[in-house]
């Protein structure tokens, strides 16, 4: 009788790894020695004008630009969601913070990028003397400011519009703040803050140019990247350079979209707030594989007694507290002096930026900032009609239908995601062949950034409304404008205010690129605000650098605080489950 060699299939089956986990660890092992080979090109010396990265047109580089960059994108990232759940809990849980944190989330989001590296880039490069690391966090914190507020809105929303049989079940079974957050808030809100999160990181990809070839107070900076290969070939006119650009951000969009959201989505389906499960769910061969390894168990196992120790610790730190009567009257007074110390500050402010203007530019200046600020307005308003009325039924569409959103959202991702500012030079190049007035072609520049927001989130508002209810509404026969108007609407407004304030928001930080495009040495001007921050930002000039920021802000706030702010209301009262 020959001995046996080699293991029994039960043998082999009880081996503690398969085929997923050799996968699993080999993947994961060219992940880290990649981010080790692009990370250590952001450590190198940098001393300004002597010492400064260049960005050679050779298609060869390309592999090692799209690392650089996409690692921007995703540091960027991690900052904002961590940013988003601190941010907004603190806003949806105190009303006196909220009074503070919502106004002033208004005016970051209408600051624009430009705004933001004008007043960055310095401080950052001297934080990390003779380290191009400096310039590094200057380009992700401004695209960390392109991808952030979206996620925040988003976020505080969900936080308010938590369903109130699920927020009488928290409190019946007493759970504390932290169970509350990991337990009820954060998966009821993780399908929309996943959709919200790949729409920012779609429009980050928007200003990756601007955070890395970086022009401000008569000062240019460039670090190695897509965006800064991108601006490079557009001035030389290389449009082969620009064709290769295309192809390699197109596979980075791709890669990206089947090994980090398209997992995440399969993952998140699981934290639908809905009795009957969905007709066909979701699925990533990645999350298979995950799935099928069995070091992520393993591993889940061995930290599991270190985690529950962690929310046992976290848990008794955040008790429940008792619902206390409120002394109506205490409570007006107490409101009262809030808001008069709150009116004291903003005068404050408002008194020296008033001080500052009419001592730097005068009052004609700000009456032009105004008169540019009501072009764009026009603009913007335009942009969001036309995308609600074209992407609404389209998002909804894909959020109904799993298998067409199976089919599309990867379209969908690769068309949100594509820096829409990488086709500027083709549609400048048509605007100057076809005499198109950049004043028009601007609108649609802009919404080549900003009018995913509203897809976005009507595919996430969409998928968020239980099945049961779409059921009922087909058994109850509800076809065509009363199954929007009875189902749909109330089902997805939420999301599409959410997705309408950050689109509005995008349009006009997108208005700062789109307003002013350029194709060799020609130039196309709109007249416009954003036009004229990018003209002061560029030649340096503060004080109107300061004004049309300023500008702006006034429009967005003005906006959120009489339009948005009452649909927001709206669906607070009227459309919470």
């Amino acid at each position: 009788m020959l001995k046996r060699t080699f293991p029994s299939p039960e043998a082999l089956r009880r081996f503690p790894f398969g085929l997923a986990d050799i996968a699993l660890i080999f993947g994961t092992l060219v992940l880290l020695g990649l981010i080790a080979r692009v990370g250590a090109g952001t450590l190198v010396s940098f001393v300004p004008p002597d010492v400064v990265p260049d960005v050679s047109l050779n298609p060869l580089h390309l592999p090692y630009y799209a690392g650089r960059s996409t690692l921007r994108m995703f540091i960027a990232l991690f900052c904002s969601t961590l940013f988003t759940l601190i941010y907004s809990y603190v806003a949806a849980k105190s009303r006196r913070a909220e009074q503070i944190l919502i106004p002033l989330l208004d005016i970051l989001q209408s600051v624009p990028v430009l705004g933001f590296l004008s007043i960055t880039v310095t401080g950052f490069i001297a934080l990390f003397p003779g380290s191009l690391l400096g310039l590094e966090a200057a380009s992700i914190f401004a695209i960390f400011t392109s991808q952030v507020w979206n996620m925040t809105f988003s976020f505080y929303q969900s936080l308010r519009m938590v369903p109130s049989e699920l927020d009488e079940a928290a409190r019946l079974y007493r759970l504390s703040a932290w169970q509350r957050f990991t337990k009820l808030e954060v998966p009821s809100a993780m399908i929309g803050l996943i959709w919200n999160a790949m729409m920012s990181f779609g429009g980050g990809w928007f200003f990756v140019a601007a955070s890395e070839a970086i022009s401000v107070l008569n000062q240019k900076y460039t670090l190695p990247g897509l965006g800064s290969y991108v601006a490079a070939a557009v001035t030389a006119q290389d449009l082969p350079a620009l064709g290769w650009a295309f192809l390699t951000i197109a596979v980075v969009i791709l890669l990206v979209d089947q090994l980090f959201w398209r997992p995440l989505i399969a993952w998140a389906d699981k934290f639908r707030l809905e009795q009957s499960s969905a007709a066909e769910a979701p699925n990533s061969w990645v999350f298979d594989l995950l799935k099928a390894a069995r070091l992520p168990r393993l591993m889940r196992r061995a930290f599991t007694p270190v985690g529950e120790t962690i929310n046992r610790l976290l848990s008794s730190l955040t008790p429940q507290r008792p619902r206390v009567a409120i002394n109506q009257k205490q409570k007006v007074v107490s409101d009262r002096l809030y808001n008069f110390a709150l009116l004291l500050l903003i005068g404050g402010l408002l008194a020296a930026l008033l001080h500052f203007i009419l001592t730097t530019v005068g009052l004609g200046e700000v009456f032009k900032t105004f008169m540019l600020g009501l072009l764009t307005l026009g603009r913007v308003v335009v942009l969001l009609v036309v995308a609600t009325l074209i992407w609404t039924p389209v998002g909804v569409a894909i959020g109904f239908n799993p298998r067409l959103s199976r089919l599309l959202q990867p379209v969908v991702q690769f068309l949100a995601s594509f820096p829409a500012n990488f086709i500027f030079p083709f549609a400048t190049l048509f605007f100057i062949r076809a005499h198109i007035s950049i004043d028009w072609g601007s609108i649609f520049l802009m919404s080549l950034g900003a009018q995913w927001y509203i897809l976005f989130n009507s595919i996430a508002g969409a998928m968020s409304i239980p099945t049961d209810l779409r059921e009922m509404a087909r058994d109850l026969g509800l076809r065509g404008w009363r199954l929007w108007r009875k189902l749909i609407i109330p089902g997805i407004f939420t999301a599409w205010v959410t997705g309408g304030i950050t689109a509005s928001g995008g349009a006009w930080n997108a208005s700062i690129v789109a307003e002013v495009v350029a194709w060799g040495q020609t130039t196309l001007t709109a007249t416009g605000l954003g036009a004229y921050i990018a003209k002061a930002t560029e030649v340096g000039d503060w004080p109107r650098i300061t004004l049309g920021i300023g500008m702006m802000s006034l429009y967005v706030v003005g906006l959120n605080r009489v339009f948005w702010r009452r649909l927001y209301q709206l669906a607070e009262t009227k459309y919470h489950l």
